[in-house]
């Protein structure tokens, strides 16, 4: 049962996930393809802080922050990816109220401390690159933990606004969201009171985070910038960008997505498209984050030979 008299309202108690498609058989291929990927998203990633955590050599500023960006990538694909799996299988794509409640404040706080990390290791490649003499003092280990308390408050924060925001909704009887986990925007759309207020206080904290973010890191590459051109030497200059190519691809693939989603005019582009770039952001890119720091960085490289080689030895 999906519905309950409320006073003079019908208060909705599950919403139905339209999902990504009704064709039966390409299903199968999305469950089989999805689940491949969140293997090896979760793989990836547990692999990257277990061989951090146990390697002395690791234990940097760079690699710390990096430890959570993967656990950040396996709280936000495990917020949405189980969900979808189980969808594809189903006739019915359903899923409760509250569920539905938990899931959104899950994506947002894990979506929002990925913001914060990338921001915070965009600043530790600053202060590396541009006060190398300074690095251990001004990347102490009190402030990567403060660092690290502002990105998990910062997710805290803005999830909060958004469950709250999705809890004061009145849903009055249409409960089919058209995507394939439980989006801000589409459950707005549903719902049947005064949106104005419950929208723009989420929309205003996910603005600003993308916004101070975005800012951060444009401005720790322009002084990381200006320091590699004002090197003399060309191998201390490909030494010193080496060590950026990973974060800035990080970047460029979550943001970008992002900008995308959150920042075009919606009619700028489809609700298929939203879904495909959506697919991409929840479920490709906390699979892709491992590979590309540890197909790009020689330490994790020569760290992961040296462990790998010794597993075989014995």
């Amino acid at each position: 049962m999906d519905l309950l008299v409320d006073g003079n309202h019908t208060a909705i108690t599950e919403f139905i996930l339209l999902g990504l498609t009704d064709d039966p058989i390409l299903r199968v291929v999305l469950f089989i393809i999805i689940l491949c990927i969140y293997l090896v998203t979760l793989s990836g990633n547990l692999s990257t802080i277990v061989l951090i955590r146990l390697s002395p050599e690791l234990h940097h500023p760079m690699y710390f922050f990096l430890s959570n960006l993967a656990f950040a990538d396996i709280g936000f694909s495990f917020s949405v990816t189980p969900n979808m799996l189980a969808n594809f299988l189903e006739e019915k794509n359903t899923i409760s109220y509250v569920a539905c409640g938990i899931q959104l404040g899950s994506t947002c706080f894990f979506g929002t401390a990925e913001c914060f990390l990338l921001a915070a290791m965009a600043y530790d490649r600053f202060v590396a690159i541009r006060s190398p003499l300074l690095y251990s003092t001004k990347m102490s280990t009190q402030v990567c933990v403060q660092l690290l308390v502002v990105t998990y408050t910062g997710g805290f924060i803005n999830a909060s606004f958004f469950t709250l925001s999705f809890f004061s909704l009145l849903f009055c009887g249409l409960n089919a969201v058209n995507h394939f986990f439980c989006d801000f925007a589409p459950l707005v759309e549903l719902s049947c009171s005064d949106v104005s207020v419950p929208a723009v206080v989420p929309s205003f904290s996910a603005g600003s985070i993308i916004v101070v973010t975005v800012f951060v890191i444009a401005v720790s590459y322009i002084y990381i910038l200006i320091t590699i051109l004002k090197m003399r030497s060309t191998e201390g200059r490909h030494k010193a960008f080496s060590t950026c190519t990973s974060h800035l691809t990080a970047v460029t693939l979550y943001f970008g997505t992002i900008f995308f989603i959150y920042v075009m005019p919606k009619s700028s582009y489809s609700t298929d498209q939203n879904k495909v770039v959506s697919v991409f952001y929840t479920v490709v890119i906390p699979m892709l984050n491992p590979l590309i720091y540890s197909l790009r960085n020689k330490e994790i490289k020569r760290v992961l030979k040296r462990k790998l080689g010794r597993k075989t030895f014995f």
